[in-house]
């Protein structure tokens, strides 16, 4: 028994790893396909007129008159979030299948769906003469919702699974040492031998 015991002592540590670098990780299932064809909508969005004739690639670099549409500031803001979070992030996670690019992916593209609704808005409000919000403008922002939506959906399922994972190694932890301590005491004091001066019977 006691080598079996030193057996799996010897691999508990490479066990433990490998379960800490799983719980880093995602894995997104049929949401994978989703997401990457929600980043594909994402970059056409940016080929498609953001306002007027101006797309959003001309948002995002001020070309091809962007400054003559009095482009504001939080429609640039929600392109470039979109582009870094939406795009970005959202494809290294898919890579790396890490949980903190997704979770971060995640935040960014909340952060921009708030910015796409004022870049909607500020596009509404704009002085007269100047064109409104394109279609691009709403796909884009329409994806970034859908974005958010499924990047939490994976979070969250990840962190109940890495929630689980660090409760059962805490009860492991548990029970190896209460076998430990049971194993200690159960464990026979050897017999004290005679001493020099000591006396038998």
């Amino acid at each position: 028994m006691s080598g079996n015991d030193g057996a799996f002592d010897a691999y508990r540590d490479d066990i433990e790893a490998a379960e800490r670098r799983i719980a880093r990780e995602i894995e997104p299932g049929a949401r994978a396909l989703v997401v990457a064809i929600l980043v594909f909508v994402l970059i056409g969005s940016f080929v498609l007129p953001h306002t007027g004739h101006v797309r959003g690639w001309d948002v995002l670099f001020s070309t091809h008159g962007a400054a003559n549409a009095a482009i504001a500031l939080p429609q640039r803001v929600f392109s470039w979030l979109a582009l870094v979070f939406g795009v970005g992030f959202s494809m290294l996670a898919l890579l790396t299948r890490r949980w903190a690019l997704a979770w971060i992916a995640l935040a960014g593209s909340a952060v921009a769906s708030a910015a796409g609704l004022l870049a909607i808005w500020s596009r509404q409000t704009v002085a007269s003469g100047h064109p409104g919000p394109g279609v691009g403008l709403f796909v884009a922002w329409l994806a970034i919702i859908l974005l958010t939506f499924h990047w939490a959906r994976v979070v969250w399922s990840r962190t109940i699974v890495q929630l689980a994972a660090e409760e059962q190694r805490r009860k492991s932890a548990a029970q190896r040492q209460a076998r430990t301590l049971l194993e200690t005491l159960d464990d026979p004091q050897p017999p004290k031998g005679n001493g020099p001066g000591g006396s038998s019977t």
